[in-house]
């Protein structure tokens, strides 16, 4: 059965096809059947860019299980990464370039 449990967000990155690195423009993730992991039903996590052709896809199908593996390692890493870009912000002063675009991106 189809579940249509679907989520699409914006993506700024770069992903990886047969084709070579490739900007992307959206994630989509859905719990549904899968293509290729012999399971009945998966996490699907595609990463896109919609301007370019079918090939511009990076995709994983991954168990429940080990989506919430996933899940819980980047709120790990997440939860670093701003206490570090935090600390840079801090030492760094106002005239480094991570200060301008956070006072910028709050204006």
């Amino acid at each position: 059965m189809c579940t249509s449990i679907v989520e699409i967000a914006g993506a700024e990155g770069a992903g990886r096809s047969m084709d070579g690195w490739f900007s992307l423009t959206h994630s989509v993730v859905a719990y549904d059947h899968p293509q290729h992991a012999l399971l009945e039903e998966a996490v699907t996590i595609d990463f896109v860019n919609h301007a370019k052709d079918a090939g511009a896809r990076a995709a994983v199908e991954l168990t429940l299980d080990s989506a919430k593996a996933l899940h819980a390692a980047l709120a790990k890493v997440i939860e670093a990464a701003e206490i570090e870009e935090g600390m840079r912000v801090e030492y760094a002063g106002p005239a480094h370039p991570h200060s301008r675009k956070q006072a910028l991106a709050a204006a």
